[in-house]
Formats: C-alpha cells, structure tokens, sequence
C-alpha cells in the first residue's frame, strides 16, 4: 500500500448515522459490481445504536452526577472500517444476535482489492471474537462470490448451512387464510415465552438463549408477534421494514401444532400487516435444508432472489 494514502482502520461497538451512510454507499457499489449480495444488517444495527443513545441521553439528563466514564466501560468492537484518505474502501461488521454464535460479513471496494485490506480487517474480527464468551463465528459470503467464498475456505471454517433470500413475487388471496391465528404484539412479560420458542426452533436448550425484550427490540423497529388460537400459544413471528422493504424472520410453529394449516396463516397475516401499511416490497429468508418452509413460503408466492452461504469456525 502506498504511504501517500494514508490508510486509517477505524472500530466502533456502535454505528453512527455517517458510517450507515458510507457503509451504506460502499455496500450498493460492490453489489452492483459483483452482482451479489451481503448480509450486513445495517438498518437493524443503527437502530439498536440510535434506540442506544436514545436511552443515555435520557439517562443523563435524569442524573446528571452520573460520571462521564461509565460510557467508556466496554471496549466491545462490531464495526470494523478501512479508510484511504478520509475515503471508506473496506467494511467488515459482526452481527451479535444472542445465542453461542456471531454473524461476520463485509466488503473491499473493487478498485483496492488484493492489497490485503480484507485480511486485515478479519485479524481484528477474529481477535474480537476470541475475547467473547461466543463458541461459534459463522462467515458469510453470497454463493455467486468466488472471492469471498475463496476467502472464507483459506480461514479454515467448515461449511455449515445456506439460507435463500425470498421476495414476495406473486401473493396469493389472503382470503385463503382461515382467520383461525391471532397476531398479539409481544411484549416484556413475553420474553420468555419468545425464548423457549427459540429454544425448540433452534434445538438448543432454554437457559442457553438470552431472552429478548419485544418492547426493546419494537423501538428499533423489529415487532414480534406471538401466535394464539383459542388463548393457546402456537407460535410467533417477527417484522421489520426498512425504506419500504419489509423483512419476516423467526416464523416458527410449535411441534404439537404443526401440519395444521398454521405456519400459513401467520405467514399470510404476516404479509397483511405489511400490506396495509404500504410496504412496498417484502422479504424473508429460509435455510435451504428446511424444506416444509420452503414450499410453505413457495406457495404463497416467494421467489428466490440469492443463496448465502454460512461457514463456521469453533474455539476448541
């Protein structure tokens, strides 16, 4: 790298609404270079940073003897970026969900590829992570990248499963629901619930999953609804729209109620909610290997759009 440029690496635990706005830039360049996608969660992230300093504006205007340093008491890192001459050219972001496992996905300008930049962002990736109490860091990449892909495999990480991207392509008449589930925004006094929920979806054990706050996670714009017939809960969903796009995730039946018809209705009020509030486009992503959701989410007009490949790397 030539000294001229003046490369800079700058981390932060938190977005701020700049780097959202370069990263932002930075990611629409590459996508349309490369013609893939990422997974960077930028909307979910500076919405948990902006609810975050929501909450410590609010806090210190209750307490104003409360000691300035108490910001400073992590020194937590999840957004990692390159610069060259106050110009971002490289971005990688952890993506820390709860559960025994981060999300790592980033990017390099295509003009400053093979310089060496990825790799040293990962370093500091890879450092990070070995300083949390997480076994798992799963790597990300499109499965049309061939870098990326190439990348992840010299890491040393072993393939772990692939998720397709779904768009709502051809809906089909709501009228079909039979109007048996009751959508019920969650709220705090749901968290476990949500949690032992997670738990059965995820097969993993129940004091394993870090509960989550519905009312928390509604002020950064992600609503979780519970799932209830006849007083009964069946199961859950979760919603999220960002500049008209509106994203399902975490849709999950309890065992004893499955091939019921079930899982389709709340997918088909999923899709009514965001309908009435004239959302423009709406997503959704499935493991590959989940084939009843597959053709659950088919059938109700899904298209594929792309396939990201996750890879996993185990502390020993």
């Amino acid at each position: 790298m030539e000294d001229h440029l003046k490369p800079t690496i700058v981390m932060k635990e938190w977005l701020e609404r700049k780097d959202y706005e370069e990263i932002r830039d930075l990611q629409k360049l590459c996508c349309a270079a490369d013609q893939t996608t990422l997974k960077l969660e930028l909307d979910y992230k500076l919405d948990k940073a902006e609810e975050k300093n929501l909450r410590s504006n609010t806090n210190s205007s209750s307490n104003s003897n409360t000691d300035a340093s108490q910001d400073q008491r992590t020194s937590i890192s999840n957004e990692f970026m390159y610069y060259i001459q106050d110009k971002l050219i490289g971005y990688v972001g952890i993506g820390d969900f709860g559960g025994g496992s981060i999300e790592v996905n980033g990017m390099v300008h295509p003009d400053f590829r093979r310089k060496g930049i990825f790799r040293t962002l990962y370093a500091l990736v890879k450092e990070e992570w070995t300083r949390r109490a997480v076994p798992k860091m799963l790597l990300l990449s499109d499965s049309l990248s061939a870098s990326g892909l190439g990348f992840i495999r010299q890491t040393g990480a072993g393939y772990a499963h692939s998720e397709f991207e779904m768009y709502l392509r051809n809906p089909v008449d709501r009228s079909l629901s039979h109007g048996r589930v009751l959508l019920r925004q969650a709220t705090n006094q749901d968290a476990w619930e949500i949690a032992r929920q997670n738990a059965i979806y995820f097969n993993e054990e129940e004091s394993e999953v870090e509960p989550i706050m519905p009312e928390e996670e509604a002020k950064c714009g992600m609503i979780i609804y519970l799932a209830e017939v006849d007083s009964q809960f069946i199961g859950k969903v979760h919603l999220e729209s960002h500049e008209g796009v509106g994203g399902i995730y975490g849709l999950g039946v309890l065992p004893e109620y499955r091939s019921q018809g079930y899982g389709r209705e709340i997918l088909l009020k999923s899709i009514e909610k965001f309908q009435e509030n004239k959302v423009g486009e709406i997503m959704l992503q499935v493991e590959i290997k989940n084939k009843n959701a597959l053709t659950l989410y088919t059938s109700c007009g899904f298209e594929t759009t792309s396939t990201m490949e996750y890879y996993e790397i185990v502390k020993e």
